[in-house]
């Protein structure tokens, strides 16, 4: 993950690509997805992730020719919990930490595992219509951080 994200101006440019909605849709990836998280809760504090990440989402979504759908594209639970999984990984470092090695030191963890959130829901509860369009508690074992 060192080669995509080697320092922080490389995480800067897939915030700023994703925001504008300029930034490929193979380069928006799993560590893409907590970059982003990880850059906005450090440089955004004003936004509320919880209620302004959702709708960038499905944006750039819509820009890259994604649907955001009962099966496809935005996923509400996927997005909490990994907004929550962010802030609370984030947290245990110093604000001088370089983000890219906040970055590599998650992708290191198990949350860098793209499967990482099916230890707590199952795969038929976490990819029903329910999950995907609101919060859906775990059903395998309680979220209680990263």
């Amino acid at each position: 993950m060192s080669e995509q994200f080697p320092d922080d101006a490389a995480i800067e440019r897939v915030v700023l690509g994703f925001a504008d909605r300029t930034l490929p849709k193979a380069q928006w990836t799993h560590a893409a997805h907590f970059a982003t998280t990880l850059w906005l809760l450090r440089r955004r504090p004003d936004l509320d992730l919880r209620t302004a990440l959702p709708p960038m989402i499905r944006a750039y979504n819509a820009s890259v020719g994604g649907v955001n759908s009962d099966t496809e594209g935005y996923h509400e639970t996927i997005t909490q919990v990994s907004i929550a999984a962010a802030r609370e990984f984030l947290g245990r470092f110093t604000a001088d930490r370089p983000l890219h090695s906040v970055l590599r030191d998650l992708l290191d963890s198990s949350l860098g595992r793209s499967g990482w959130i099916l230890d707590y829901w199952s795969r038929g509860r976490l990819f029903s219509i329910e999950a995907r369009r609101g919060w859906v508690e775990p059903d395998l074992k309680p979220w209680q951080g990263a």
